[in-house]
Formats: C-alpha cells, sequence, structure tokens
C-alpha cells in the first residue's frame, strides 16, 4: 500500500503541483528582490554610472527580457528542480549542462550571502532609531545570524510556505515605496531632470561597470524554473512567470534610479554614500515616518531574497547530487516535509558563512553587499549566456529554428557581455579589480571537479543524462 507521501510527491521526493501561479511568481519576484535595487543597488550604479544610472537599467532590462525568451524556449517544454542547470544540457549537452549548474550554485549562493549582509545593514538602520544595548558590531552579528537563522528554518519547513511569507513581504514593500516616490513627485512639483535625460557627464565605461549591478538587480528571475515539481501546471505557470517578473521589475527598477539620483540633488553626503537612501527619499518627499517603515519593508525583502536564494541554491544541488555529480546525502528529500533539507542546509551555512567571515575581516556591510552582488553576478551571465546558446540549438533540433529567434538570442549575448567586459576593462581598482578572477577561481575547481569525473569515472556522467530525462 503506497504511503499518503506517495500520492503528493514527486518521484525526486519533493511536494508535487503544490504552488499557484502566484506563488511561483513569488519565487522569482523574491530572487530578484525589487526593494533592494532602490534601497541598495542603485547607490552603487550611480557611483559608476551617474546620470546614467537609469540608462544602466534599461540596457539590463532589454537583456534580462531576451534571455527570458531563452529560458521558456524550455520551460515551455519540461520541467525539473534543476532549473537552467538541466535546460542547458538539454540544449547543449552534459558537460556544458554541469558547467552552467555550478555557476547557478555560486550564483544563487553568492546571491543569499549578499542580501543577508544587505538585510543586516537595513536591521541596523532600524536598531539606531531604538534603544538598544549592543554596539554596531554585536548588532550587525545579531542580524546575520537571525536572518540566516529564519530563511533556513522557513526553507527546511516547506515550500508553500516559503513562497507565501515571500509574496506578502515583496508586493506589501513595493507598494509602499512607489506611494513615497509619488508623494516626492507631486510635492517637487517637476518630474523632467533634464541633466538625467540628456546624460550629462555619463561616460561608456561608467555606464559599463555600472552595468554588472544593474543586472544583479534582475537576477533570480530564472529560479522560478526551480519549482519544476512543486508548481502546478508548471509548463504554463513557469514560463508566465518567469516572463512577468523581468517586465514588471522592470519599470519600477527604471523609474525608482530616475527618481532617487533626482530627489538626492543636493543632499548632503550624496546618493553613492547612502546606506539608507529610501530613508532620504521619504524625508524629502516630507513623510519622514515612512522612511522607518521602508526600512522594514526593506529589511523583510532582503529576507525574503535570501530565502529565495536558498531555496534556489539547494534545488540546484539536490538535482546535481541526484545525478551523482555532488555528495549522495545533498539528493534526499525531506519524508515529512517534501523539501531538499540536507541542500537546503549546506546552501544555509555557506550563505551565512562568507559575510561573516568577511564582517570579522574588517569589511563594511555595504562593501560585503557589492563584493558578494558581483561575483554573483558574474555566475548568473555565464548562466544566461549559456542559455542563450542552448534555446538555438533546441530549436534548430526540433526544426523550428526562425531567423528571427537567433537574431533575438544573439543580441542577448551581445548585451550580456557588455556587463562581463565592463568588469575588467578599464580594469577598476582594488578589491574590485580582485573579483572576476575570485569568479574565475571558483569556476575553476568546479570545472576540474568535473573534468575528473568525466575522466575517470565516466560512467556517473553517462548516468547523468539518463538521470535528467527521469526527473
Amino acid at each position: 500500500m503506497a504511503s499518503p507521501l506517495a500520492t503528493t510527491t514527486s518521484p525526486a521526493g519533493l511536494k508535487r503541483a503544490c504552488l499557484s501561479f502566484w506563488e511561483v511568481v513569488a519565487q522569482s519576484v523574491a530572487n530578484i528582490a525589487p526593494t533592494a535595487a532602490p534601497a541598495l543597488i542603485v547607490p552603487f550604479v550611480f557611483a559608476d554610472a551617474g546620470n546614467g544610472a537609469w540608462l544602466a537599467f534599461v540596457i539590463a532590462t532589454a537583456a534580462m527580457v531576451l534571455v527570458a525568451l531563452q529560458v521558456n524556449v524550455f520551460a515551455r517544454r519540461s520541467a525539473s528542480p534543476g532549473a537552467l542547470y538541466i535546460f542547458v544540457q538539454q540544449g547543449m549537452g552534459t558537460s556544458w549542462g554541469v558547467l552552467s549548474g555550478w555557476a547557478l550554485i555560486i550564483a544563487y549562493i553568492f546571491t543569499g550571502a549578499a542580501v543577508l549582509a544587505g538585510a543586516a545593514n537595513y536591521g541596523l538602520v532600524l536598531v539606531h532609531v531604538m534603544p538598544h544595548f549592543m554596539g554596531d558590531w554585536g548588532l550587525a552579528i545579531f542580524f546575520l545570524l537571525l536572518t540566516a537563522a529564519l530563511t533556513s528554518w522557513i526553507a527546511y519547513k516547506d515550500i508553500k510556505l516559503s513562497t507565501r511569507s515571500m509574496l506578502i513581504m515583496e508586493f506589501s514593500t513595493v507598494a509602499l515605496i512607489l506611494l513615497v516616490a509619488a508623494t516626492y513627485f507631486v510635492r517637487h512639483g517637476a518630474i523632467f531632470d533634464f541633466d538625467q535625460l540628456k546624460l550629462i557627464g555619463v561616460t561608456g565605461a561608467g555606464v559599463r561597470r555600472g552595468l554588472v549591478l544593474s543586472v544583479f538587480a534582475y537576477v533570480g528571475f530564472e529560479s522560478a524554473t526551480a519549482l519544476g515539481h512543486e508548481a502546478r501546471d508548471p509548463l504554463r505557470v513557469i514560463p508566465a512567470s518567469v516572463l512577468l517578473s523581468v517586465l514588471a521589475t522592470a519599470a519600477f527598477f527604471i523609474f525608482m534610479s530616475y527618481t532617487l539620483v533626482m530627489a538626492f540633488r543636493g543632499q548632503p553626503g550624496g546618493l553613492n554614500n547612502s546606506n539608507a537612501p529610501l530613508n532620504v527619499l521619504a524625508q524629502v518627499a516630507g513623510i519622514p515616518a515612512f522612511g522607518e517603515v521602508i526600512a522594514v519593508g526593506a529589511y523583510v525583502s532582503l529576507f525574503a531574497c535570501t530565502l529565495a536564494s536558498i531555496n534556489a541554491a539547494a534545488r540546484v544541488i539536490f538535482s546535481m547530487a541526484r545525478h551523482g555529480l555532488l555528495p549522495a546525502g545533498a539528493g534526499r528529500a525531506h519524508a515529512t516535509h517534501g523539501t531538499p533539507h540536507i541542500a537546503v542546509i549546506i546552501s544555509a551555512l555557506l550563505v551565512l558563512g562568507m559575510p561573516l567571515v568577511l564582517f570579522f575581516l574588517g569589511s563594511s556591510l555595504l562593501d560585503i553587499y557589492n563584493y558578494l552582488a558581483t561575483i554573483a553576478t558574474f555566475g548568473f551571465l555565464v548562466a544566461y549566456v549559456f542559455i542563450s546558446i542552448a534555446a538555438p540549438l533546441e530549436l534548430r533540433r526540433e526544426k523550428t529554428l526562425s531567423i528571427g529567434a537567433l537574431l533575438l538570442a544573439l543580441i542577448g549575448i551581445v548585451l550580456l557581455m557588455i556587463p562581463a567586459v565592463g568588469s575588467v576593462y578599464p580594469l577598476p581598482p582594488a578589491p574590485m579589480s580582485y573579483l572576476p578572477f575570485i569568479f574565475v577561481g571558483l569556476l575553476g575547481v568546479g570545472t576540474l571537479w568535473f573534468v575528473y569525473l568525466r575522466a575517470f569515472q565516466p560512467e556517473r556522467f553517462r548516468a547523468v543524462e539518463q538521470s535528467s530525462v527521469d526527473d
């Protein structure tokens, strides 16, 4: 007699068809963390691109829409917890798929670590308006540990609880930020900032560097594809959520980058030095009390992104472990919760460990966010370029490739290469100049491991293809 769990789980042991369309959208939107753009990313983009910050987001939007179209070539045809790792394998073969999977693991883990540092930063912003008995150093450690513990518990416990929590957190915070921005324009009495519209002082090199974190603002939109077993009607729901998450957040990012650059004119310290730009926007708009509410929302949004990153990383690790590419224990699902609990624990420990180590070494929370987010972006760029190559190959295999589809894929690859090149040429000052090489080193470690497996344990690689089909 079958157990009750067997009727509600996939062959991999994950809960089957338990997530609605909006809960799947919540995974992608939370992994994007739209609040993080105005709360943390726009100041860094402005530091490089200046009055061209909004343009950097426009270019990033175009690139992400084109990548989303390539992702959906596969998302309309198959569903798996392996996400782009499986899709690239289907289009380009096992070796490229495995390399893509490793790049995704790096990307999701570093994203989670970056936004964990961002959440701790906003925890400090909140605590500073209340009586407290700890110094900033102790409070930062407290918020890092608290956020990591809570997100890990939710990810371990239930994917439905995860997505519903993220849905409420993100949409309420974005609505509040838009209200403050609208109030600013009403009170300011003007909507045109000609320095931005005319791109005064903007350089090509600055925009290219700004594109790295502009792209990071969108990354994770594809993470809904990791819910292939858990979504209802995944071949319809997942492609729609992938495209919707990019288009919906794009308008918000472009609008808020334009708004913040305009609102910060004449403000002491400047946008590029602000650790809480939304609080300043609320003050300039004449509603300073909203600043503290938004700080709560920013913390909650970054909390949700940490949770989404752990969810996504765990599912890629889970799939690769089930295929024999990572330790087998990480490929087990919890008998009661139907979650990849071992992979969740691994992901959570890595997400917590990196910002803790960097903080102990003397880096500030905002610097930690910048460093780890940049490395994460490189991982996503690799995966996005691979999927943009794999999609036309898949269409050609099916004899449905058109000139238009091929051109869209090629344009997407070109746009993705702009931030990749901009991160190393011209070479930025240290420590930012080290980050591309750190990523290459991490990618090289995974590559060498998989080359070793292919050379000395070829049966494991042959099993990967059949395992991915079974998923």
